[in-house]
């Protein structure tokens, strides 16, 4: 049993779908689990229609139908027969998605967010399972809903581990006894009274994981539009390098600083079953990519990971004294309630300086809790840059024209947040 997992680069468009089937095509003596991403930018789409619906900032059936014609002009480029059945199925889909934003919303907006946004994945597995059936694979469409069980923690599903396990063994792996190929979502899952609910932004890479883990799979590969893990993000550098071997830890420790090769949670299911990552590139699929697995070897370059848009907030005690124990316990369980990650952070006798993403639904409030009891100062339009077995030259490499706003050290890893000089 392998596990793959392709994202919405690797099935933009028909001829990605068409690519994605000549990958699968090599592995015809396997069982496959195929998790699939959402089609090209359709999450992002997914997100508008959200607002709109929620926040009334436009026209719903303007991006619904946005989406309903991306995904039609798809299917005409895989399906010659306009009477296939996969037309009325994602017509019906999208029909139901209509319905649900007809009226006002009834739940909280990450609620209404994850009921919208996950048909991306639904639409999507829906087009390729039929493509591969079409090709005459042995395939075999399943809703990852009936399987992967959450709480109901919206837009940040915590998985059960037990039951979703009980699920894929029992209902799941004997479908492999009359199919070779399964093909199912990833990013969702569903709570006990049957909402559907996602696992964050590029969760796929975690669904992925998920199903190896369960299923004891002997690999599980993310085949991406690069060549494997590489030292740093090509549009910030030019002389970037394959990286062909990690140990998970440093994966681990790369994911967690932002990394966006492969999602932060997907790597502890897998060491905890010796399950190796491999991260290979659908657009040349001979490259051996980069394998994570249980390895001893350090990284042989130092890595690079830039996030930007990030706010570096200063916290104080308003009478002057100590940041101790009582006061860093209040703050954090402010963040954690906003459900707003801490990126970098360094504290002083007086002050604690958390660097975090600006995001706009949750930074503000945010602030505006932590304003009760604290003085707050604030810089955004910041950027953050994490160097993994970093040196004097790869830190003065990233800090020319910039002004050093926090440093944070390691042994192995230097965090800084800047802004241009």
């Amino acid at each position: 049993m392998k596990v793959f997992k392709f994202g919405g680069a690797s099935v933009k468009d028909a001829d990605g779908v068409k690519n994605l089937a000549s990958v699968v095509k090599r592995y015809d003596s396997e069982k496959l689990i195929i998790v699939v991403s959402a089609m090209g930018k359709t999450t992002n789409a997914l997100e508008r229609l959200t607002q709109a619906f929620f926040y009334k900032k436009e026209n719903p059936e303007t991006v619904l139908n946005e989406i309903r014609e991306y995904h039609l002009n798809i299917m005409n480029g895989l399906f010659t027969n306009s009477d296939h059945p996969v037309y009325d199925d994602v017509h019906n889909t999208l029909v139901e998605l209509e319905w649900a934003i007809e009226d006002e919303p009834t739940h909280s907006y990450d609620c209404e967010y994850d009921q919208i946004v996950s048909v991306g994945e639904i639409i999507s597995t829906k087009i390729v399972a039929a493509y591969l059936q079409e090709c005459g694979f042995s395939c075999a469409w399943k809703d990852v809903r009936d399987y992967l069980k959450t709480d109901n923690t919206y837009r940040e599903g915590k998985v059960d581990w037990d039951l979703t396990g009980k699920r894929i063994t029992t209902d799941l792996l004997p479908v492999f006894s009359s199919t070779d190929i399964v093909i199912t979502q990833g990013f969702i899952g569903v709570t006990s009274e049957n909402f559907t609910t996602t696992l964050g932004r590029e969760g796929s890479d975690y669904t992925a994981a998920i199903f190896a883990f369960c299923t004891n799979a002997d690999s599980l590969t993310i085949w991406k539009d690069v060549t494997g893990v590489l030292n740093a993000d090509p549009k910030w550098f030019d002389d970037t390098r394959l990286i062909p071997q990690m140990t998970y830890q440093d994966a681990i420790e790369l994911t967690y600083y932002g990394a966006t090769v492969i999602h932060p949670k997907t790597i502890k299911p897998l060491q905890n079953k010796n399950i190796p990552l491999l991260v290979r590139s659908f657009i040349n699929p001979d490259q051996e990519g980069t394998r994570i697995h249980n390895v001893q070897t350090p990284l042989p370059v130092p890595c690079f990971i830039f996030k930007i848009n990030q706010v570096l907030i200063s916290i104080s005690p308003r009478d002057f004294s100590f940041i101790v124990e009582e006061n860093i316990s209040s703050i954090f369980s402010l963040f954690s309630r906003h459900r707003v990650k801490v990126n970098t952070m360094q504290n002083s006798a007086i002050s604690l300086s958390i660097c975090v993403d600006d995001d706009p639904l949750k930074l503000p409030e945010l602030l505006k809790d932590l304003q009760k009891q604290y003085r707050v100062l604030y810089n955004d339009q910041l950027e953050l840059v994490t160097i993994r077995y970093y040196d004097q030259a790869t830190i003065d490499r990233v800090t020319t024209g910039k002004n050093i706003l926090l440093e944070v050290k390691s042994r192995y890893t230097a965090q800084l947040v800047m802004k241009n000089a």
